[in-house]
Formats: structure tokens, C-alpha cells, sequence
């Protein structure tokens, strides 16, 4: 949700009664200061911070979110069992986001408050194994709570979820298309036209399965040789570097952090620091002829654009009336 989940949508979902995450991969160390102090200012409810897990700076941004009083810590990828202790020590939830059930068992064992799962309908980067099928195999192996991600924007998916032995849902791309998402108007329009036959996976970005709709700009990536590609993400690279902050060696340790444990190629190093630019290009920019638009699965189901109140609201309306469904005439009575 790099882009997306800024202060006015965390901030929105909080007031709704969800639990807003700040998406903070994109953001400058003081942005991201910044940034928690306009969702305070904003909302009085509960809301957290997302990490990248294999950032160099991520031991640094911990201590800001320390500083201001955020209580809870999400992750992409696992953080090190010293980031968990040093989270847990001052007294933050700490809830990384996994898709597979090993990551989840160790992150457990290192003291993972709960875990995020994500299956593979998830947006973004993303695994091969369906939420139905990893969401109970990660419940029956551990013993903190589970919360569903990947496929879910509707009441009868929250009822699913919970019948599976999950706390609750994360949603994406259900909450970007809100209107209190930043996105521009001509963006969410792409998302609303989309079938689920337009969300397609590819490794043309930056070298791992990512989630997104399919555009012509993703069918020139999977057309174009490695060279073209490689000199393309670079001067993406380039650029967020200048936006970011970034010296070119910090780029270079982000790269080998991501590298490590993987079997990537320097040049899908490269292709992954030329992802956030993209993002940004269609997400803030509007420029779909020019970025990549991470996706769920579920763009293909969703036809509206309420406000993240109304979306709450509807979305617990929902769940309820299901299970006042299973339950039957006694059940309701009761």
C-alpha cells in the first residue's frame, strides 16, 4: 500500500473502527515522523506503522514510531527475532505479515504478538498458495492471532475467515478503493473497470511474482529484452533515490538485503528499486501509461466507492446477517 495508506486513509479507516497501518516503505525517515503526527492530529483511535523488514534503516524508523508513541508494528517480510525484542521491550504489538506457515511458526517463536497471512489472491508481491488453503494451515500452527489477508472485501468474507480460526481481516485493495483514498479519481476508475480476468501476476517489475492489473505498460516489461528492462529500472532507481533520500551505497545494502536467501540476479535487484517509482508514477501521479497499479484479486468484484465508515459499517452488517443466516430461526431468537 506504498502511496496509498497515508495519513488521511489510515487515519479515515481508524475513525471507522479498522485498525489503520501507515504505509511507510515510501516515506523519508522525517516524512514518516511527519506522517504519524497527521494521523494523531486527525483521529484519537489505535493505529500502526508498516516496515520494511530489510530496510537498512528499519532499527532507525522503530526508534521514531517509539519516539511517538505508535503501539503497534507491522512488517512486510519477517523482522529479526533483536527488532522483535526491541519492539516487545517497549511495549508494541508486533504483527508481521507472512505467506508461508514456516515464516509464521518462526516469527511466533521469537514473540510475534499475532501474524498477517496473505494468500496468493493478495495484491503486490505475493506467493502461489491460496488464502483457503494457508490461512488454516497457519492457524493450526500457532498460537497467536491470525489475521486473513488476500481475497477478502465483504462481510461474507469476514464470516469465512472466522470460521477458519482467523481474529479478523486486513484488506487492501478493497480500502484503496474508498473515497478517502489519496488515488486519483482516473486510477480508481481502472480498478472499478477491471474484471478479475484483468489482475493478473507477473515477474516483468522487479523480478518477483507481483500482483497487479494488467496494463500495456506490463506487456511492453514482459515483452522487452533484459537490457531495455535493466537500463528502464535504473533510471527509476535514479529517481527515487533523489526522492527518498537515499545515498546510492543505502540502495546497494537494501539490495543485498533483498537478495539474501533469495535466488535473484543483480539485475532483479536493480528491477526492484525501480518498483516504488512505478507505484508512485500511477498512484500518485496518475499516470497509468507510466506505472503499475498493485491489485487484489478482488478489484474484479468491487463496483463502488464509499467512504471507509460506510465500508466498515457495511461490511459488519454483512457478517452479521450471515451468521444470523447459519444460526436459523432459534439461533436468531436466542
Amino acid at each position: 500500500m506504498g502511496w496509498v495508506a497515508g495519513p488521511r486513509l489510515v487515519s479515515a479507516a481508524a475513525n471507522a473502527g479498522a485498525l489503520g497501518i501507515l504505509a511507510s516503505a515510501t516515506m523519508t525517515p522525517d516524512r514518516l515522523r511527519e506522517a504519524i503526527r497527521e494521523v494523531r492530529s486527525r483521529t484519537d483511535a489505535p493505529f500502526g506503522v508498516n516496515l520494511r523488514a530489510d530496510a537498512g534503516d528499519a532499527a532507525d524508523r522503530v526508534e521514531i514510531m517509539l519516539a511517538e508513541g505508535v503501539r503497534v508494528a507491522s512488517f512486510a517480510l519477517a523482522p529479526s527475532r533483536e527488532l522483535i525484542a526491541r519492539l516487545k521491550e517497549a511495549g508494541v504489538v508486533v504483527v508481521p505479515s507472512v505467506g508461508a506457515r514456516r515464516h509464521a511458526e518462526k516469527v511466533a517463536a521469537w514473540g510475534a504478538d499475532a501474524v498477517i497471512v496473505q494468500g496468493g489472491e493478495g495484491g503486490g508481491h505475493t506467493g502461489e498458495v491460496a488464502t483457503s488453503v494457508l490461512l488454516p494451515q497457519v492457524v493450526d500452527a500457532v498460537d497467536i492471532p491470525v489475521v486473513a489477508a488476500g481475497g477478502f472485501f465483504d462481510g461474507r468474507g469476514l464470516v469465512a475467515a472466522l470460521a477458519y480460526g482467523a481474529a479478523g481481516v486486513a484488506m487492501g485493495t478493497r480500502f484503496l478503493l474508498t473515497s478517502d483514498s489519496t488515488v486519483p479519481d482516473p486510477v480508481k476508475a481502472r480498478y472499478l473497470a477491471a474484471t478479475v480476468r484483468d489482475v493478473t501476476v507477473t515477474r516483468a517489475v522487479d523480478g518477483l511474482p507481483h500482483r497487479m492489473l494488467r496494463t500495456d505498460l506490463v506487456d511492453a516489461l514482459e515483452r522487452s529484452g533484459r537490457i531495455r528492462v535493466l537500463a528502464h529500472a535504473l533510471r527509476k532507481a535514479a529517481g527515487f533515490r533523489r526522492l527518498s533520500g537515499l545515498t546510492w551505497p543505502q540502495l546497494i545494502r537494501d539490495g543485498l538485503a533483498l537478495k539474501h536467501g533469495k535466488e535473484l540476479s543483480w539485475s532483479q535487484v536493480v528491477l526492484a528499486a525501480n518498483t516504488p517509482m512505478l507505484l508512485k508514477s500511477a498512484m500518485v501521479d496518475g499516470r497509468t501509461d507510466l506505472g503499475v497499479m498493485a491489485s487484489g484479486q478482488v478489484a474484479g468484484v468491487i463496483d463502488d466507492l464509499p467512504s471507509c465508515a460506510e465500508l466498515v459499517e457495511r461490511i459488519v452488517k454483512e457478517a452479521q446477517e450471515v451468521l444470523d443466516g447459519l444460526a436459523g430461526p432459534r439461533g436468531r431468537e436466542r
